[in-house]
């Protein structure tokens, strides 16, 4: 953590911006290192920009939970991946900094995440990180150092419509890599200021040019894990969280139920539990039984057959028109309720307080509090929201 802090002292504080400067946001990985390839051989100047989030040694009782062979060795912002982004730096002779998000990182996504969870609800916390510290302080540390402009490893694309005197947020090409899900939260302001370079490439594509390059991370793998969870176990980082931050469980033992109320079983708290679950339930039933419903307030997991998991008509909050003003009357779009599903056909009406209803033409399974609902035209993101 020397290092970290020697280059962190070492950041320029300007009040000017200087031309055609882009500061790039490095992870570390293949992506945001090939988008500094690809800015470079553009001939653009760079400055680099990887943050400091999580103190890897915090929790250490989840490190022995770790093996060569755990998937949780590939996620993100680890140290490694910091010297890596240096790595990077050194190779395309450019300037690099780290920058110390830690505090804004905690406040903004590992509390917020935690308390979800308790809540009874299921966090992105990708789409939080995106929006509160990826993308507005790092703006403003762009800012810092004289950049106006900052590049980003994410696959999606932004346009401008002269039309409607607004920027688009879109899909990346790449169906198989797209990121948009996760981007919705972004203001006009955010969007008028950031490159996305891979969302006209493939993944395939991205490495070819990384190995062109000969960026030392041109062979490194995907990173797959929460940045915060170790060892990839959520339900072990909550309480291992809790327990150092003397946040109390409140989410104490409770039932299992059925429908209409026939108790099955006991747990140990609803953090354990996410809609649409099977596996884990702590009980034989005869027959598969999946998650509801989660009841915070009770204590109370309901669960039942999937069929009962289907649902058409649902709210969502905190709506962000991204690519279009608020409409005044229902519009027809496709709605993405995970970062996996398939949109679907559904109708969307704008309410009072930034809030929607989204009516699908047919029931969607595991409709879940906390997650995203993203509001798509074709390849354009129309608006996202928080599945209330």
């Amino acid at each position: 953590m020397e290092v970290i802090s020697q280059i962190e002292s070492s950041l320029p504080v300007s009040s000017e911006t200087h031309p055609g400067l882009v500061a790039v946001a490095m992870s570390g990985g293949l992506d945001s290192s090939t988008v500094a390839a690809v800015l470079k051989q553009q001939g653009r100047p760079v400055i680099g920009l990887t943050m400091q989030l999580w103190n890897q040694r915090r929790l250490p009782e989840l490190q022995g939970a770790l093996s060569d062979q755990s998937p949780a060795q590939h996620r993100c912002c680890s140290l490694d991946d910091v010297y890596d982004a240096k790595r990077v730096a050194q190779h395309l002779n450019f300037p690099h900094y780290v920058v110390n998000f830690e505090s804004q990182f905690e406040d903004r996504v590992v509390r917020p995440f935690v308390r979800d969870y308790l809540s009874g609800r299921t966090p992105i916390a990708c789409t939080n990180c995106n929006t509160d510290v990826k993308f507005e302080p790092l703006l403003r540390m762009a800012r810092q150092i004289g950049a106006d402009r900052l590049a980003t490893g994410h696959y999606a694309r932004i346009r401008r419509n002269e039309s409607a005197g607004r920027f688009q947020l879109l899909r990346s090409l790449d169906a198989t890599k797209d990121q948009s899900y996760f981007l919705w939260g972004l203001s006009q302001q955010q969007l008028s200021r950031s490159e996305f370079p891979l969302g006209e490439l493939s993944k395939d594509e991205v490495r070819e040019i990384a190995r062109r390059a000969a960026l030392p991370v041109a062979e490194k793998p995907d990173s797959m894990e929460l940045c915060f969870v170790p060892n990839g176990n959520y339900v072990q980082f909550i309480h291992a969280y809790v327990a150092e931050s003397k946040i109390p469980l409140s989410s104490g033992e409770g039932n299992i139920v059925t429908e209409s109320g026939e108790v099955l079983g006991r747990h140990s708290g609803v953090h354990n539990f996410t809609i649409g679950q099977r596996k884990g339930l702590g009980f034989a039933a005869g027959k598969p039984l999946y998650v509801l419903a989660i009841e915070p307030q009770t204590n109370r997991v309901i669960v039942g057959d999937d069929d009962s998991l289907r649902t058409t008509a649902f709210e969502v909050q905190n709506v962000n028109w991204i690519s279009i003003p608020q409409p005044s009357r229902a519009i027809r779009a496709t709605v993405k309720i995970r970062h996996k599903h398939e949109p679907a056909a559904a109708t969307v009406e704008a309410l009072p307080d930034s809030r929607a209803r989204i009516t699908f033409d047919s029931p969607q399974r595991a409709v879940t509090r906390g997650q995203a609902a993203v509001i798509y035209s074709n390849d354009v993101v129309l608006a996202g929201s928080w599945i209330s």
